[in-house]
């Protein structure tokens, strides 16, 4: 008679399982909390405290923790050593663990620290030449009608169950370590190690291009909080690419930065325009004016509810996707109206702990780079001094600046992007495509830059496009040229002593 352990936390389904395999003319080995609810429906079970002839001790602690238990399911009924021993100490086989382990993530603590769980798990995994092992509910109807038409769980089931098993309880052993973490830091910034456990939540239309299989894994423990991307309600529109997923993750965590109703449009993972005004259709009407050729087939991200006028003002653009917290009445049906614009409501992003970059072997790791816009540490370094407007424009500038690809120039004027210069070999291009892009309606406005001016000719240029005030973090061995140059042209310049590189 084949035999099968049942011990989890989770008791969904596991009732009809146990009667499923019950008709089926296995018998249920099971304990504590799993007994009785199948006990409760009528299925016979044996205690596997009858089984062992020891009781649950230590509060539970040890339960499972027998050679009874882990040679049955470690047993190789091909081995003769192992058939003996199993004779000597009378151990009968298990045929099939079902097991899934105490919530730890839902409440950490040393309590929910399971043992004889994953030492189930793992047994069974490791002799799935022989035994099958379930830990997710969802699979218990698919193996039961494998017994039920074949009378044995196949080879294939078993190694593919067998990968869920150990993917499972490296998952949880990760949620520990950082919880560890969480509690008793370690005095290095960056931890010894990194355990990192991923699960796909969801199959993309492709990935960078079409002949590219993409997808979207969710953290199973995730660094900095739960992601945004599981919450979010997409209304209308095709599936989400991979480019979609990367240059929308960009726009909303910039518009989030924001306190004031601001606009974010981002194209090939830079931001092509951005405003801030007093409401919420003027500074997309702003924001889209800063670069309207790029913006064509860009992605649009507000922090406040989209109203009927933005839609109105929106739908003649063609957009691949809409970021909002909500959305008014009728904007929505309007927005939806275009078969490939992606409607989405989303939570406030939570901030990240850690980036990860890939590399040849392993990671790049490094603390995300914050916009601080405390001015403590900030300091004039001309004889012109910003105005309030201008330390406004400054500002704002620079927490556009930082989410801009290096070499990254931004020209503003009233909270408004009038030109973005990115992703330049040297700073001076950037600085001329700022300017082309801001066509004079920077005259009077600000200039950001990510890093030093390492010449004078990038502050040349931006005086050259009528800028009146820079930001820059200062520290090249040319400072002083620099320096002399805004004087020279009358313009202010801010040292934050910060610089804000995005590779």
């Amino acid at each position: 008679m084949p035999t099968a352990l049942l011990s989890v936390f989770d008791k969904t389904g596991v009732a009809e399982l146990a009667a499923g395999l019950d008709r089926l003319g296995w018998r249920i080995i099971s304990s504590g909390g799993t007994a009785t609810a199948i006990a409760a429906a009528g299925v016979p079970v044996t205690d596997v405290a009858d089984l062992t002839g020891t009781p649950a001790i230590l509060g539970h602690r040890v339960v499972t923790l027998h050679p009874k238990i882990h040679g049955g399911i470690l047993g190789d009924p091909t081995n003769p050593e192992h058939l003996a021993d199993m004779a000597a100490y009378g151990i009968e086989p298990i045929d099939l663990v079902v097991v899934n382990l105490y919530p730890f993530s839902s409440d950490p603590g040393i309590e929910l620290i399971d043992i004889g769980g994953p030492a189930m798990v793992r047994a069974a995994a490791k002799n799935h030449a022989h035994v099958g092992v379930i830990v997710d509910p969802s699979a218990y109807a698919d193996v039961l009608a494998e017994i039920r038409e074949n009378g044995e769980i196949s080879s294939g089931t078993r190694r593919r169950l067998a990968r869920s098993a150990f993917a499972h309880t490296a998952a949880y052993d990760a949620a520990i370590v950082g919880w560890m973490d969480d509690i008793d830091p370690s005095p290095e910034v960056l931890p010894p190690t990194l355990h990192l456990a991923l699960e796909r939540a969801e199959i993309l239309r492709y990935g960078e291009n079409p002949h590219q299989q993409g997808a979207r894994y969710r953290s199973m423990n995730p660094i900095g909080g739960d992601g945004w991307w599981d919450g979010v309600t997409q209304h209308g529109g095709k599936a989400l690419s991979y480019l979609n997923l990367y240059d929308t993750e960009s726009a909303w965590r910039l518009v989030n930065r924001f306190t004031d109703p601001a606009c974010v449009v981002v194209k090939h993972a830079n931001p092509c325009g951005v405003a801030i005004a007093g409401e919420i259709t003027d500074a997309y009407v702003r924001a889209n004016a800063c670069d309207p050729v790029s913006a064509f087939g860009g992605i649009v991200a507000v922090n406040r509810e989209v109203t009927l006028a933005m839609a109105e003002a929106l739908a003649p653009v063609f957009t691949e996707v809409v970021v909002a917290p909500g959305y008014e009445e009728g904007a929505i049906e309007l927005l939806t109206a275009k078969a490939n614009l992606r409607v989405l409501t989303a939570a406030v992003p939570t901030e990240r702990t850690l980036d990860v970059r890939p590399l040849s072997g392993g990671l790049l790791v490094q603390q995300p780079d914050p916009v601080p816009l405390d001015r403590t540490n900030w300091r004039v370094v001309t004889a012109t001094q910003p105005t309030s407007e201008q330390w406004d424009d400054l500002e704002f500038a620079w927490t556009v600046c930082a989410a801009v690809s290096s070499n990254a120039i931004v020209y503003a004027k009233d909270r408004q992007a009038c030109g973005i210069g990115a992703g330049q070999q040297n700073r001076l291009d950037s600085a001329r495509i700022a300017a082309e892009r801001s066509a004079g309606r920077a005259v009077g406005g600000v200039c950001a830059s990510d890093a030093f001016f390492p010449f004078r000719d990038g502050l040349d240029a931006a005086a050259t496009a009528g800028i009146k005030a820079v930001i820059q973090p200062g520290g090249s061995v040319r400072d002083a040229e620099v320096i002399e140059a805004a004087d020279q042209a009358g313009i202010a310049m801010v040292f934050t002593g910060t610089r804000h590189f995005r590779h």
